[in-house]
């Protein structure tokens, strides 16, 4: 299928451009634990080399870990593997943004929880425009 599926579908949700220019003008410069995969242009434009990355999954910026953002936006000129220092014990790993998911937050009284909302107690005043 190779070529034909770049060219007729989204290979691995990236855009057409992407994906090619991932074959012909890109190097593959890191992983991160979640699988996806970063890539640096080969020739700068304006002084700057493009980076971008093609997510293992779905398309989803949140998904993305913090260092790797840093070295996207141009913060880190290094990968984050020899950038940053290792991790400290007490950090947690970053998380994607479950919204609009199943395991998304729904607080007590979320009708998507299945809650039902409190009794009002009568201690609210409605605005009236003529008071």
């Amino acid at each position: 299928m190779g070529i034909f599926k770049n060219i007729f579908t989204w290979w691995e949700g990236a855009t057409f451009g992407t994906a090619m220019g991932t074959i012909f003008g890109g190097e593959r410069v890191g992983e991160d634990a979640l699988g996806n995969i970063y890539y640096e242009a080969k020739k700068a434009e304006n002084g700057r080399k493009r980076r971008w990355v093609i997510y293992k999954g779905a398309n989803d910026a949140s998904r993305v870990p913090p260092e790797w953002h840093g070295w996207l936006h141009g913060t880190l000129d290094a990968v984050p593997s020899e950038a940053l220092p290792s991790p400290r014990p007490w950090q947690r790993e970053a998380t994607p943004n479950l919204t609009g998911t199943g395991s998304a937050y729904r607080p007590a009284g979320a009708l998507e929880a299945g809650g039902r909302r409190a009794q009002a107690t009568g201690d609210y005043e409605a605005w009236a425009p003529d008071a």
